[in-house]
């Protein structure tokens, strides 16, 4: 497979129609569709379903767009490494991040290199861990931002990681008008009966140390779960539309004057790790060995686990 028919490829499933694909690559229709048959026939399967007026992937079309996407992004993060080297130190450090407040101490860290060398541009991807820790197997993510229930003390093999030093605390949000928020905390039994929206990774039985299943024990099976959430922005407009009762992180959303929402901590108060990891024995462009060496002098108590 040549890099330029799988771009091909992707522009093409994108616009979902051949013709159109052509003219914006400047290509002749004829060209494209023999590109395309060529790389079906070099696979051995059928990769789009093709109508009067577009086309759609098949099956193994929508495999293979998922896996082209991650070569050209690796293809694009290689070639922008290289031409770092020939000129001053410049390029781009991408960085996987569950939802965090300790963001804001990697963010110091991002504004201390990029005094030193403005040329350096940090790429943010936010997702669960299970979706992160693939990225950074593939090359395609530098460091990632794990949040327990994910521990990289599981994969000695994999990780190196720094210890962020603060942790995060679960609790709930709420709407300021609730009954409940007249609480400094909320226990299991203010929760049993409410509708909640539970962040996806948090419920994970995959993890062999989830820390929001053993606070809840054999309660857990008793939670009315409403819903679940990826990104806790939009919970949080579920909660404010009385949804469902949010359970997440502290410090996401903001209280302010205005905020129809607050936070109420769990009681008894469960805090959970957050690490920056990043493979062993992994090869750092210059500005992704730069960074490390920043983390290090910020977390210089807490030298990198192996």
């Amino acid at each position: 497979m040549e890099i330029r028919v799988l771009k091909y490829f992707l522009t093409v499933a994108e616009i979902g129609n051949i013709t159109k694909a052509a003219n914006s690559m400047h290509l002749t229709q004829p060209t494209l569709s023999r590109q395309l048959q060529d790389l079906e026939k070099e696979l051995g399967q059928k990769l789009f379903i093709r109508g009067n007026h577009n086309v759609t992937l098949t099956p193994e079309g929508i495999i293979l767009r998922k896996r082209a996407e991650e070569i050209i992004e690796l293809v694009e993060k290689t070639e922008n490494e290289f031409i770092s080297i020939k000129e001053e130190i410049s390029g781009d450090i991408y960085i996987g991040a569950g939802e965090t407040k300790s963001i804001s101490l990697i963010s110091d860290v991002m504004a201390t290199l990029k005094k030193d060398y403005p040329k350096i541009k940090f790429h943010i991807v936010s997702g669960d861990s299970e979706d992160l820790s693939e990225k950074l197997d593939k090359g395609l993510l530098d460091f990632c931002i794990f949040i327990e229930p994910f521990d990289v003390e599981m994969y000695p093999q994999k990780y190196n990681y720094l210890n962020l030093g603060e942790k995060d605390v679960w609790g709930i949000l709420l709407r300021n008008d609730d009954p409940l928020a007249k609480k400094e905390s909320v226990e299991i039994q203010d929760l049993l009966d409410l509708p909640l929206l539970i962040s996806r990774q948090a419920i994970k039985k995959s993890f062999e140390k989830n820390p929001i299943l053993n606070w809840f024990g054999n309660n857990y099976d008793k939670l009315n779960i409403a819903g679940t959430y990826n990104l806790i922005y939009n919970a949080a407009i579920m909660t404010e539309n009385k949804i469902g009762y949010t359970l997440g992180l502290d410090r996401l959303i903001k209280d302010t004057i205005n905020s129809p929402l607050c936070f109420r901590p769990l009681n008894p108060k469960l805090e959970v790790e957050v690490n920056i990891a990043w493979k062993k024995n992994q090869i750092f462009s210059r500005p992704s060995k730069l960074f490390l060496e920043e983390l290090n002098k910020k977390f210089l108590s807490q030298l990198p686990r192996t």
